[in-house]
Parts: C-alpha cells; sequence; structure tokens
C-alpha cells in the first residue's frame, strides 16, 4: 500500500517539476552565458593594474572617460559641466563624456566604497563595469530573440551575442573604458522596449475614441508600456546625446508602419498612440537633460526634445490625416504618397527657414546612417571610415551568422504570408536592422551595433528553419525519436554555419572571442609613447596660470567645477597657456600632462592646429598662433588676412608644440586635409605641379615644401634657423620616426620578360622612375608618379633596399615624440669694425651653439642674416646657455642644454672674418632682451661643409638607400602610397578621434 502511495505521490509530483523546468530552464542558461562573456573580458584584468596604482588604458578616449568618471567621483552625483582643461583658449563643451555612463560607474564605486571609495576602487570598478555591462547586454538581447523565435531563439542569439568575435568584444573587454558598451546596452534596452510597446497597443487597440471617452481601463496596458519605452529612449539618450540616431530610425519605422496598417485596412491610431506616448515622454524628460541652446548631436541640447517631438507629433498627424482620408473616401494607395510629399515639403521648409537645423538632420544622416557624404572629420578618423571590404568585414566579425541573419531578415518578410500574425515589432526589427547594416557600410566602428541585429534576427532564422522543417526538438524522447535523416541534416547544418566559424577548431586560434580577449592588453602606441613626454611636461612646466610672474594656478582646478560660458568661450586667467598639437594627443596631454591641449579628439581646433602644422614659414606659424590667440581661425588665410586678424590677439597663447613620429610621417596627410593646400603640394618637389609626374634626380636635387613646414622644422630640424621655438625635451624610448621618399625604378635585369619588353616600347630606359595608369604601365610623364613620402618601419626601409625595383631616395629619423617651447627669443646685436676691409656687400653673420637633449643626443642650432654697411647686425635666437630659470619662477625647465656658448661668425666660410663668443642668458631668451656681442676676432672661417640639399638628418644618422642587391624581388607596390588616415584613437580605436569624441562626431 505505501509503495503504492509513492508512485502516487511521485506520479504527481513529476509533471510539477518538469513543467518548472520547461518554464524556467532558460534563466539559468542565460545566467551561465552572461558570466561566460564576463570572464572572457576579465581576462586581461592583471595587466590594467600596474604597480604603482596610476592607469594603464587601452585607448586615447580611455584616458578621458577615465578623466570623467575621476570628476563625477570628486564631484559626486554631478557630471562635468565644461571643461577648461582642453581646447585652449576656448574651453569645450565634453557633451557625451560625463552622462549617465559614468554615474552609474561611480554610484557602484560608492556602494563598494561605502560612500568614499577610493581612486583605486573607483578605477577597479571603471575596469569592471565594461565587461560587466557587455554581459548585461545579454538580457535584452534574449528577450527581443525570445519575441522572436520563442525561447530556444532567444538562447540562440545570446549565444552568437557570447561567441561573436570582433568590434563588440575589443569595445567591452576589460580596460576599454569606453561609453560604447553602455551604448550598446542601452540602445538594446529600449528597442525591447518598444518591441513589448507596440505588441501591447495591437492588442489593446487603442484609439482616439477611448482617449475622449477616458476609458483608462482599456488604455492602462498600452499607454505603462509606452511610457517605459519613452523613459527607455531616454537613457539612450542620456548615455549617449548622438542616440537620436535611434529616434530617426524610430521616425523611419512609424511612416512605414502607419502607412503599412492603413494600407492593410487596419486604424493606425494603434500604432500611432504608441509612438505619440513614448516619444513624447521622450521628449519630455529629455528636455531636463538640457545644457547648450542650439541643435548640436553631441549635446545634451534643444535637438534631442525636438527631433523626439518631431516623431510623436508625426504620429498623431499620420492618424489624424488617415481619419481624414476615410472621411473624403480617397484612395488608400496615395496614402503613401501623400505622406511622403508632406515629409519632402517639411524638409524643404527646414532648409529655406532653419539651415542649421537642416544641416544637422541630413549631415548626421550621410555621415552616421547612410554611406553617402563622409566629411573631413570622418575621413581622418580610423574607425569613422567605411570598411574596405564590407563582405570580408561582416565575415570576419560574424561568420556565417551575418548571412544567415539576411536570411532571418527575408523569413520575417513572409512571415504575414505564411499564415502568421502581421506584427508591428518586425517591421521594427526589420527597418533598425537595415540601418545597423548601413551604419556599418558608413562607419566600421559601428559594428558594434550591427551585433544586435546580428544576434536578434538568427531567432527568427532558428525559430523559422524549425518550423519548416518540423524540427519538434522539445518535444521529448518520443519526438526525438520521429525525426527524419533529412531534419538532422538540416539541424546539423544550421549549427555548423551559426557556431562553427566562431568556435575551435575551425575558427583560427586567434579568432574565437576568448582569444581576442585574453590578447588584449593596455595601448601602447600612442599612450604609453606620449606618456613619458606628458610625465616631462607636468613635472617641468608651470602650472597654467603661473606663467612667467603670473600666479592664478589656483583658478583652474583639476577638478574644479566651470560653468558654460554665455559667448562659449571661457576667460582665462593671466598666465594660463596651450599646448599645441595635433587632435590624436589632446586627451593625453590633458590626462597624463595635467596641461591644456589646443586640438582634442572632440576634433575641436583641428583646422587652427593643422594652419600651424603645415605653415610654410616661422613666419606664418607665427601669424597662425596670434590669430588663434584672437579667437579666430586662422585656417586658409593669407598671410595678409592673418595680419588683420591677429591684431587682437590676447594673453592667451600657445607655449608648447608636441609633436611625434606619426604626425611627422603617416599622419600628415590626414593633417594637411583641414586646411589647404592639399597633401599633394607638400610632396612634390620644387618647381613641378601638384601630381606632375617626377624623375629621381628632380627628387634628389630638389627639395619638397614639406621640409618648410613648422612640423618638420620643429620635429627634424630642432628648430634650426628659427627665432621662437626651441627644443626642450624628447622621449626615445618607443624608438625613432623616419621620413621615406621611395620610387619603383625600371631596371632590366629584375624586370624580364614581357614586363621589361613593354617597358622598353614605352620608352623607359635604365633607372628611369615606372609610371601607372589605371593599374598598367604608362609612358613617361603620363598618369601618377610612384613616388611616394610617408613614414615607415625599418623592415620596410630595408625591402626597399634589398628590392631592386625600388630605390630609396632619402629617409629622415628622430625621437619618438618631441617637445618645443614658443619663446620671445633673445636679440643678438653687434657691430664689426672692419680695418682689414674683408666684408663685402653681401656678407653675412652666423650664429651656432651645440646642444645636448635629456637622451644624450648632440646637435647643433645655426642661424644667419645679412650684415649692414656699418658693420652691424640683428638676429634673434631662441636657446640659451644656462639654465637659471625653471618651474619654482614660472617658465620651463629645460631638458636640453647648450654644451657651451655661441659661437658668431661674421663674414663667408672658408674665407677671412670676424669670430666671437657670447653666452645667452635664459632671462634674454624669454624676456626677449637684447645681448650684445663683442670682443670680435679677425680669423680664417672655418667651411661648415653642408649637404647640397641641406637636409641632414636629425642627429646625422641619415639612412643609405643605395645599397641595392639584384635578387629579383618583385616590385612592392602597396607600402608607400603616402595617403593613411588618421588612426590615432582606436582601440584598436576614437582615434577617432568618436567630437565629442572623433567618433561621435
Amino acid at each position: 500500500m505505501s509503495t503504492d502511495t509513492e508512485h502516487v505521490e511521485e506520479s504527481e509530483t513529476s509533471p510539477s517539476l518538469l513543467e518548472t523546468w520547461s518554464d524556467w530552464y532558460h534563466i539559468p542558461i542565460l545566467g551561465a552565458v552572461m558570466l561566460f562573456m564576463f570572464w572572457v573580458r576579465t581576462q586581461a584584468y592583471d595587466q590594467f593594474v600596474t604597480d604603482d596604482g596610476s592607469p594603464a588604458l587601452a585607448g586615447v578616449d580611455s584616458w578621458y572617460q577615465w578623466r570623467t568618471i575621476e570628476w563625477t567621483a570628486e564631484n559626486y552625483p554631478n557630471t562635468m559641466p565644461y571643461e577648461v582643461w582642453s581646447g585652449f583658449p576656448e574651453g569645450t563643451y565634453v557633451g557625451q563624456f560625463g552622462t549617465l555612463f559614468d554615474q552609474i560607474i561611480v554610484t557602484v564605486a560608492m556602494i563598494v566604497g561605502l560612500g568614499d571609495p577610493s581612486p583605486e576602487t573607483v578605477y577597479a570598478v571603471a575596469l569592471l563595469m565594461i565587461p560587466a555591462m557587455a554581459a548585461l547586454v545579454a538580457i535584452p538581447v534574449f528577450y527581443m530573440g525570445r519575441r522572436l523565435g520563442g525561447t530556444l531563439g532567444g538562447l540562440i542569439s545570446i549565444a552568437i551575442l557570447a561567441l561573436a568575435p570582433g568590434t563588440f568584444l575589443t569595445r567591452s573587454t576589460v580596460g576599454q573604458l569606453d561609453h560604447h558598451v553602455g551604448e550598446v546596452l542601452f540602445m538594446a534596452i529600449a528597442v525591447v522596449a518598444m518591441m513589448a510597446a507596440l505588441r501591447s497597443g495591437e492588442r489593446g487597440k487603442p484609439v482616439y475614441e477611448l482617449i475622449v471617452d477616458r476609458d483608462w481601463n482599456a488604455l492602462r496596458a498600452p499607454t505603462i508600456y509606452s511610457v517605459l519605452a519613452g523613459v527607455a529612449m531616454m537613457l539612450y539618450i542620456w548615455v549617449w546625446p548622438a542616440a537620436i540616431v535611434l529616434v530617426g530610425i524610430l521616425g523611419v519605422f512609424f511612416a512605414i508602419q502607419l502607412c503599412l496598417d492603413y494600407l492593410r485596412g487596419v486604424s493606425p491610431d494603434h500604432i500611432a498612440f504608441v509612438g505619440a506616448i513614448s516619444l513624447g515622454v521622450t521628449a519630455l524628460t529629455t528636455m531636463l537633460l538640457i545644457e547648450q541652446s542650439g541643435f548640436n548631436v553631441t549635446s545634451f541640447s534643444y535637438l534631442q526634445p525636438f527631433t523626439a517631438l518631431l516623431v510623436a507629433a508625426g504620429c498623431v498627424f499620420m492618424a489624424w490625416l488617415a481619419r481624414e482620408w476615410n472621411n473624403r473616401d480617397l484612395d488608400r494607395r496615395y496614402y503613401p504618397v501623400a505622406i511622403g510629399g508632406i515629409v519632402a515639403a517639411i524638409l524643404l521648409v527646414m532648409w529655406l527657414t532653419l539651415p542649421g537645423l537642416y544641416n544637422t538632420l541630413i549631415g548626421n544622416l550621410t555621415s552616421r546612417l547612410l554611406p553617402l557624404n563622409p566629411g573631413t572629420g570622418t575621413l581622418t578618423i580610423a574607425e569613422a571610415q567605411p570598411p574596405d571590404n564590407f563582405r570580408d568585414h561582416v565575415r570576419s566579425e560574424f561568420g556565417m551568422a551575418f548571412y544567415t541573419m539576411l536570411a532571418g531578415l527575408a523569413l520575417l518578410v513572409a512571415r504575414p504570408f505564411r499564415d502568421r500574425e502581421f506584427r508591428a515589432e518586425y517591421t521594427l526589427i526589420l527597418v533598425w536592422s537595415l540601418f545597423l547594416i548601413s551604419m556599418t557600410a558608413t562607419q566600421v566602428r559601428f559594428t558594434y551595433y550591427l551585433v544586435l541585429a546580428v544576434a536578434v534576427v538568427n531567432a527568427v532564422f532558428i525559430a523559422d528553419v524549425v518550423e519548416i522543417f518540423n524540427l519538434d526538438i522539445r518535444g521529448g524522447i518520443d519526438a526525438v525519436r520521429g525525426i527524419e535523416t533529412y531534419q538532422v541534416i538540416v539541424l546539423f547544418l544550421v549549427v555548423i554555419l551559426l557556431f562553427a566559424p566562431l568556435l575551435p577548431p575551425i575558427a583560427a586560434d586567434d579568432s574565437t572571442s576568448w582569444e581576442q580577449a585574453n590578447s588584449t592588453g593596455p595601448s601602447y602606441d600612442a599612450t604609453m609613447v606620449w606618456e613619458g613626454s606628458n610625465e616631462w611636461l607636468a613635472n617641468n612646466t608651470p602650472e597654467p596660470g603661473n606663467w612667467g610672474e603670473h600666479e592664478n594656478a589656483d583658478q583652474l582646478d583639476y577638478f574644479g567645477t566651470y560653468q558654460i560660458p554665455e559667448d562659449g568661450d571661457y576667460d582665462y586667467p593671466e598666465g594660463s597657456y596651450g599646448v599645441m598639437s595635433w587632435w590624436d594627443y589632446g586627451h593625453l596631454i590633458t590626462t597624463q600632462g595635467e596641461r591644456i591641449p589646443h586640438a582634442n579628439p572632440f576634433q575641436q581646433n583641428a583646422p587652427s592646429a593643422s594652419a600651424f602644422l603645415t605653415a610654410e614659414s616661422e613666419e606664418r606659424g607665427e601669424l597662425v598662433l596670434d590669430t588663434i590667440a584672437a579667437g579666430e581661425n586662422p585656417a586658409d588665410r593669407s598671410n595678409e588676412e592673418l595680419e588683420s586678424m591677429a591684431e587682437n590677439a590676447s594673453h592667451e597663447e600657445m607655449r608648447y608644440v608636441m609633436i611625434d613620429y606619426e604626425m611627422a610621417g603617416g599622419k600628415f596627410s590626414a593633417i594637411t586635409a583641414w586646411s589647404g593646400p592639399n597633401y599633394e603640394h607638400y610632396v612634390t618637389p620644387s618647381g613641378h605641379e601638384d601630381g606632375e609626374p617626377v624623375n629621381i634626380n628632380d627628387y634628389q636635387n630638389g627639395t619638397i615644401p614639406y621640409y618648410d613646414t613648422m612640423q618638420s622644422q620643429l620635429y627634424f630640424d630642432d628648430a634650426d634657423g628659427l627665432e621662437h621655438y626651441r627644443t626642450v625635451h624628447e622621449n626615445t624610448d618607443a624608438g625613432t620616426a623616419t621620413i621615406v621618399a621611395a620610387a619603383q625604378v625600371f631596371v632590366p635585369g629584375a624586370i624580364q620578360g614581357q614586363a621589361a619588353q613593354e617597358l622598353q616600347q614605352l620608352g623607359y630606359q635604365e633607372g628611369d622612375v615606372i609610371y601607372y595608369q589605371d593599374g598598367e604601365f604608362a609612358a613617361p610623364g603620363e598618369g601618377r608618379p610612384s613616388i611616394r613620402v610617408q613614414q615607415m618601419g625599418f623592415q620596410q626601409i630595408q625591402r626597399i633596399q634589398q628590392n631592386p625595383t625600388q630605390q630609396l631616395l632619402g629617409a629622415r629619423s628622430a625621437a619618438a615624440v618631441k617637445t618645443f617651447e614658443r619663446v620671445e627669443g633673445a636679440t643678438l646685436t653687434g657691430t664689426v669694425d672692419d680695418e682689414a676691409g674683408v666684408l663685402g656687400n653681401d656678407t653675412t653673420a652666423a650664429v651656432e651653439v651645440e646642444l645636448e637633449t635629456n637622451a644624450g643626443r648632440t646637435f647643433n642650432y645655426t642661424q644667419e642674416t645679412e650684415v649692414a654697411d656699418d658693420g652691424s647686425f640683428e638676429l634673434t635666437v631662441p636657446y640659451a646657455t644656462n639654465d637659471e630659470l625653471g618651474v619654482e619662477d614660472g617658465y620651463t625647465d629645460s631638458a636640453v642644454e647648450a654644451t657651451g656658448e655661441y659661437n658668431v661668425t661674421v663674414g663667408e666660410p672658408g674665407e677671412t672674418g670676424y669670430e666671437a663668443q657670447t653666452a645667452v642668458p635664459e632671462t634674454a631668451v624669454v624676456e626677449g632682451d637684447t645681448v650684445t656681442v663683442d670682443g670680435f676676432e679677425q680669423t680664417e672661417l672655418e667651411d661648415s661643409n653642408e649637404s647640397a640639399d641641406g637636409n641632414e638628418t636629425d642627429g646625422g644618422n641619415e639612412t643609405d638607400g643605395g645599397d641595392q642587391t639584384d635578387d629579383g624581388n618583385e616590385t612592392d607596390t602597396g607600402s608607400a602610397d603616402g595617403n593613411q588616415t588618421d588612426g590615432g584613437n582606436q582601440t584598436g580605436n576614437e582615434t577617432g578621434s568618436d567630437g565629442a569624441e572623433p567618433e561621435d562626431n
């Protein structure tokens, strides 16, 4: 009897347990996937924790994100309203930095630190919150997938999300301290919330009459879900102001869906209600976030609530127009045409009356959503450019899952035709996915968004394949026994398609998610290369506000609160100064050096930085800096215009210039993109038109305008011959830069057979430069020359030297990073009493001093001027022969010192003239005092024996490109195109640069 009872109890209990497991089995699986995602992304945690507690981060933008997190921790719960430690002399509004993303991280740190977290606690929490947010993405992705493909579809979605290597993974590993992972998380939350709201609207069927009757029971559910969707949208915008991109996508979706509903004979009121309520809530809540007037995409401005309100109003209008269309008994087919015409009319009116708003909306449409018209800022950011090959890119990111996603989109379109219910959330996913594909084709960085669509839409693919082939894999053992062979084959192929390219052994060892995450580490390109130079800057230059005799550093607290200026420009106190460099490195100067850069990765002041670095004389370079101090943009202005604009220059001056090997080499083409003339101008030998074919002799015997630029004169020549600039520090820890001119040369012994005959028929002779036109050999003088100038590594140089069909025409090298100071310069004056009558009409006075850098390198500074008829001369020099001033005096503790006094000569080298020595005190250099040179003695002047072209390398180490071997190697045509883009803000970065950050501008 007891046995029977036990059997009965077991039979009654077992179905309950099975049902419970059937209903909730996805929860432990979801938790396991999230733990896996977190573990994968934290494998390299130890690499980002240093012994001295200083940050070690992956990428330039991560350093600035750490700055805003630190600021928020110091000023909790506030975020930074205005940044005065960047964008000198205006300061900058940082917009998408210092948002909800920072507040979430600091709030967790506050909890962990019991209300008073140490910097180490804040840093540890910040590191771990990035992979934690990535793991949390699995929750909205699962529920999106589940809505489209059931529980199985949801699990497939998170499996793809967890295993996908590539951009989303690399942007969400420990050390990638950037808001991109927050963007992905909150976009996913906003989309799944909108899906739920749309479904609630279709079920509740809210219409205008229910609102008039105040039937809140019928309206309650759609209203609640719509409000939550609006709040979710607001949170996404709070994390990233440029998230109005999703508002735009929703606008397109609502326009399409309302037209489809009306054409199907369904009241548009249902979906219009959801759109009006959700986007109306978004408009109202984002009004509370406004910090700036205007319509700036990357700021909390009027644009976010205006755009949301525009979509909400559009939903109401379309529902009203549908009712009017019915009342007038008009043909339904023309309703979408009318909507399209009205949208076009609105854009036309906006173009005429609000051109700024129109340009903002259309500009972002073409630069973010559609690959139509990228601007200069976009084209100089590596991560903001389109993929070189879109198919190869998505294949490397997602394997075959991208193509099964495309199949899933097709199946989603076909669902209503397979006796499946027509649902608005299907249209939403279609529109959203297509826009994410377009965004990825426009800017490669948006691949971290595309992973959402790939994961979610594959739920449709799986669910519909299971349905089409009757694969009942949840029906118990009996169902499994009933599976046919073809069904097993289909299931096997589906699994192989989705997961094999993401898992070993089919996937390459270094292409799986855990291998990629394990190989991550602190960025040792720009961030580590510049660290030594910025550390020197912080310790050996006066604090901003303390320059010269001023003591105003207390007015520029690094963690101080500064309100947005009414006129947009911060009024810096006397004694403030800026640092001139390329925009890639602005965040590093701010965070590592605690000094104020002029240009930054928001791409602020990129045109003026370009104008200075490309200025082809010191006179023009000085005019550019004076124009900046006057609050004007000097790009593409004549010297006369600069003189006029510089008349109102203020005390806000640039005091330092920092240049690295990438600026001097591969990034120079990107620098020239921001101000004229174009890149070809700087690398075309003198006497030739831009792009005109040149030969080897032209290149070797002439010069190129690049060598006249301020960048080259400072970086390669150590300000030799300049009056107001001097080298004060160099960082050689990370290697050197090399500028190379390389040409492909016709060598019959190396190019044989048909190719050699073809070249001879075209008129080539041994040693001629080879020209190409449309990928084919062209006659001499036609097509684009194959000579290029670019920064190369030593291995590339060796390949050129060993290749008989290439010739190395010249190379110049310098330290990894050099820092220069802008000074008044000491004026040396003197008069020679030419009793012997050895001086002529064109006699020159020259000065020379030997200097030694902190790296032990010696170089000579020289300058010359004409002597007047009475034997007098005057010239200005920037280097001192002592170091009597330092930081405590309000000046620079230079790491470059003179080894002796200036040698001053009057006369021609190799002939009889006059010579004297003089000391130049530091005070004379920084204050612009005059030093009188006397004590000249008649002597035989030494001949300097400089090279013919005057372009010696830095330190005399010129690369010899003449030693070539005849080893028959093929011509290398891909290593010297000189047209590299600006890749300093990669994460595998914002360099790019995303103004707000480079990748976001």
